[in-house]
């Protein structure tokens, strides 16, 4: 083999390298949002709605495995919102949520927009919705579950350097010692948990207002806002019905579940983790 020859082979290698390496994954990925928009397009025409996928799994960065863990941010929220605020007023609106949940700020707005939208609003949990994602359901007129999804506490979190700690847990600290024996910091954050529990009260109140009544509210509030369980605490299919009536329903659509395997974990910097088609007005 002359010199030609072994350049020749080096150079079309090479070239083979770089289309398994780059051109293959970017063509898997852009099959999958196709594949991902054509289900959103079929759910939609299907139920007559405005489908729109808020959906968190854990992705890995590059050739080197590491996991990213995704939740619900600001970023969500403006296009969540954006797409609500699209959205025909009189077209009803399907979110398809799966997340451990995320920041407050972005879920309290996401649950607000939803909640004032005036075309019926349904949540569908394939399999959980956690935390800041069981707020924004709760927003929701229906919320269709499968009967083994989770939803979760809404009690809020503190966080600091050291660590993440219940509000309700914080407070329960300062009821049982006495003030000589608690530091500053503690103190603080006592306080602010105190004031972090009574706007979550308050939001949640105000989103089921025209939903349930007070009786219903008040267990709602006993139930996901006070501290009464460990913030993963799971509440399926059967318990929400228990908790909310039935609003709760577990007939989720096929194509849910098919969109569902779409969002497998996948190698790449960030894929956005909301999406939806404008309807056609």
């Amino acid at each position: 083999m002359s010199l030609v020859d072994i350049w020749n082979f080096l150079n079309n290698f090479w070239i083979l390298v770089f289309i398994i390496l780059f051109l293959v994954p970017a063509l898997r990925r852009y099959s999958k949002v196709a594949a991902r928009a054509n289900l959103l397009v079929r759910l939609g025409r299907k139920r007559g709605t405005q489908v729109i996928a808020l959906i968190h799994r854990q992705e890995v960065v590059s050739f080197f495995g590491i996991p990213i863990a995704r939740y619900i941010d600001i970023d969500d929220s403006e296009e969540v919102l954006r797409a609500i605020r699209t959205t025909p007023k009189n077209a009803p609106i399907d979110l398809i949520l799966h997340t451990p949940g995320g920041l407050a700020l972005a879920a309290t707005q996401i649950a607000s927009a939803l909640k004032a939208h005036p075309a019926k609003k349904t949540v569908i949990v394939p399999h959980y919705a956690m935390s800041g994602g069981t707020l924004i359901a709760l927003a929701a007129d229906e919320i269709i579950m499968d009967p083994h999804a989770v939803l979760g506490p809404v009690d809020p979190q503190l966080s600091e350097q050291t660590g993440v700690y219940p509000a309700a847990s914080l407070l329960k600290v300062v009821e049982k010692k006495a003030i000589n024996e608690i530091d500053d910091r503690t103190l603080i954050l006592a306080d602010e948990a105190q004031k972090a529990l009574e706007q979550m009260k308050a939001l949640v109140r105000r989103i089921l207002t025209n939903k349930c009544d007070d009786q219903k509210i008040g267990r709602v509030v006993e139930e996901l806002v006070s501290g009464k369980y460990t913030h993963d605490h799971p509440f399926m299919a059967d318990d929400a019905r228990r908790l909310l009536g039935d609003c709760v329903k577990t007939d989720v659509p096929a194509e849910v579940y098919e969109l569902m395997r779409l969002y497998k974990m996948e190698v790449g910097r960030r894929r956005p983790g909301v999406e939806y088609i404008p309807t056609v007005r």
